[in-house]
């Protein structure tokens, strides 16, 4: 065994001398093969020795797949064929159902796909879940072998015991160009999750903002919230994807619609607080200046939307674009919507969050903003507290910050 893992085939031959059957199918202490293991550590070499030396076809020990189910897992085209040619049978599958041809599919090369599917393994055949070798290609990215698949007749649009097709498991799969193959060859882009997930929301999720695109352009509901509450505007806003937001203003995408509620439960700790998380209610140019992006600002306030929409939790245009560490935004933001003393409900004023906060790059840059706009540093929050008792409490380097911005008002 330790002579097969690391690769010492003249070690291998002693242990294993002559020609016959009897010595290549010796078992090893775990009850496996030595071919199993030859595969297990992809090494064609000495695959080819034991073949020769008359190694069955078998795995041996506890292996719930044939020596071929293994050599397809592992992905080696050169030791799939020499198995195929030693007369492996292709049809062959491990306790789940799962072929040879899916796990080829997934993780071997096309053209030994190709011949698993002319020696007469069925190209739609599922295993326990429902899935089939078209999924298995997909969920890799494998976009020849999952055309060579829809070709041989997979069904594009076979849902899993999970309810996913092969569009899901393409999305998912990281590659850009697998999910438009099988859109392009029938994929059913209205297919919804169980989960209420669409292909787009999807797209979404996984950063594929170019196919977003192309499904947004195909009609995709603009309105439909996802698991987050968030419109598709929301989550390209937050994305900071100014071309996608582009195409859904261009499309009819409202640019004041708000998020909705989350179908995802998160609990306080106990020692803390009970109950679920409420997420505030968001608009997409409230979330455009929490991410600090004045593009995204000017792009949304040209399409319609309300610079004087204050959320439920009081937080305003001015109030998020200063949590958000960019100077620009900021600016933007009181150009658009110039109060600089607004408040939170509990009484805090931008200054007031923006002295609580971190000191970032572009910190100092934007206390001047707000002292050039005419910030006070004289109004109570309800706890009594003033921006200079904020700034007094702060350390070293915002108080420094806040004197060069606000002189000896910040004293």
């Amino acid at each position: 065994m330790h002579a097969l893992r690391d690769g010492d085939h003249a070690r291998v031959r002693a242990l294993l001398p002559g020609p016959a059957s009897a010595s290549a199918n010796l078992p090893l202490p775990d009850g496996s093969t030595p071919l199993a293991w030859a595969v297990e550590t992809q090494d064609p070499s000495m695959v080819q020795w034991l073949l020769t030396h008359g190694a069955r076809l078998t795995a041996g020990g506890t292996a719930s797949q044939s020596v071929l189910g293994l050599a397809c897992e592992r992905g080696d085209p050169g030791i799939v064929t020499l198995l195929l040619d030693a007369g492996a049978m292709s049809a062959t599958a491990q306790a789940d159902a799962v072929t040879p041809l899916s796990l080829c599919a997934g993780h071997s090369s096309t053209a030994v796909v190709q011949r698993l599917l002319a020696a007469g393994a069925a190209a739609d055949q599922v295993d326990t879940t429902g899935q089939s070798a078209l999924m298995w290609a997909a969920a890799y990215g494998r976009v020849e072998t999952l055309r060579l698949l829809i070709q041989h007749g997979a069904q594009v649009n076979r849902v899993s015991q999970n309810g996913f097709t092969p569009l899901f498991f393409a999305l998912k799969s990281g590659n850009p160009a697998a999910p438009l193959a099988v859109l392009q060859a029938g994929g059913d882009a209205a297919q919804v999750a169980p989960d209420g997930t669409t292909a787009v929301q999807l797209a979404m999720y996984q950063h594929d903002y170019g196919f977003a695109a192309l499904l947004v352009e195909r009609g995709a509901d603009l309105t439909a919230l996802d698991r987050n509450g968030y419109a598709l505007l929301h989550c390209a806003v937050l994305a900071d994807q100014s071309s996608l937001v582009k195409v859904l203003l261009a499309k009819g995408a409202d640019p004041n619609a708000l998020t909705g509620t989350s179908r995802v439960k998160r609990r306080f700790e106990v020692n803390f607080k009970t109950g679920d998380y409420e997420t505030p209610t968001r608009s997409p140019l409230l979330l455009a200046a929490e991410r600090g992006s004045a593009a995204l600002l000017r792009q949304l306030v040209d399409a319609g939307a309300d610079p004087r929409y204050r959320a439920a939790d009081g937080t305003t245009l001015v109030l998020a674009a200063v949590t958000s560490g960019k100077r620009a935004a900021l600016e933007l933001a009181l150009q658009l919507s110039p109060d600089p003393n607004v408040t939170t409900p509990d009484g805090q004023t931008p200054l007031h969050l923006l002295l609580a906060g971190d000191v970032g790059p572009e910190t100092g840059a934007m206390l001047q903003v707000l002292a050039d706009q005419g910030a006070r540093v004289d109004i109570k929050s309800q706890q009594g507290q003033t921006a200079v008792d904020v700034g007094q409490a702060s350390l070293a380097a915002m108080k420094t910050l806040f004197v060069a911005s606000f002189g000896a008002r910040a004293r």
